[in-house]
């Protein structure tokens, strides 16, 4: 049997398993972006912070990704659902990238535009979400779009706890040494992947270099 009729037989399968491998990176995306972003934030203002937490996330990025399902694997609620420890575990992997990012933009902005913006009369939280995080915006989403990248390529491991997504077709053909099984899972992974990363990307250029109308 080609892949491709392979495809055929089983493209609904391959569709489930796309929709479930999505769900799990959007969700996990979605935690991280919003403890990353705050997180990045806090450290611009507290520089005594900078190190535990960079360093933390740093060494969450050294442990690999089987390893960090079984460390969770223990913890109440997360332990019992493969669901939850998945997105768990690919939110702590996502969050270096966009604390990182976050905290480098915003910390880049140019003080005299700080200066100017004080000057107006504008309150702390005005100069950070009118000036600060507009500026620092490009760089923050070159964090997201790494974490994306990252978060849809780590995914696929979920499958080896019972999570599901497209990693099911990978250990699947593994275990079948079937390369066309182990394709109908990698493919679609590898695809997401480059149509996340072109998506955020023309974001960023976007933002970066607005038209003017």
């Amino acid at each position: 049997m080609s892949f491709l009729e392979f495809v055929h037989k089983h493209q609904l399968e391959i569709a489930t398993l796309t929709l479930e491998h999505l769900r799990l990176v959007v969700w996990s995306m979605a935690i991280a972006l919003a403890i990353g972003i705050p997180v990045g934030i806090l450290l611009t203002k507290h520089p005594r912070l900078r190190t535990i937490v960079l360093g933390g996330n740093n060494i969450i990025q050294t442990i690999p990704s089987l390893a960090l399902f079984g460390l969770l694997l223990p913890v109440p609620w997360l332990g019992a659902r493969a669901d939850r420890l998945t997105i768990t575990a690919l939110a702590l992997y996502a969050l270096l990238p966009i604390v990182r990012n976050t905290f480098t933009g915003v910390e880049e902005v140019d003080p005299t535009v700080l200066e100017v913006a004080t000057g107006m009369g504008l309150t702390p939280a005005q100069v950070l979400w009118q000036v600060e995080l507009p500026l620092a915006a490009p760089v923050i989403l070159g964090g997201v779009r790494v974490a994306a990248v990252i978060t849809i390529g780590v995914a696929t491991i979920a499958a080896a706890i019972g999570a599901g997504g497209l990693g099911e077709f990978i250990f699947r053909g593994l275990a079948m040494v079937d390369n066309n099984v182990i394709l109908a899972g990698a493919i679609p992974a590898a695809i997401m992947a480059l149509v996340a990363d072109a998506a955020i990307g023309l974001l960023q250029r976007l933002i970066a270099h607005p038209r003017r109308g």
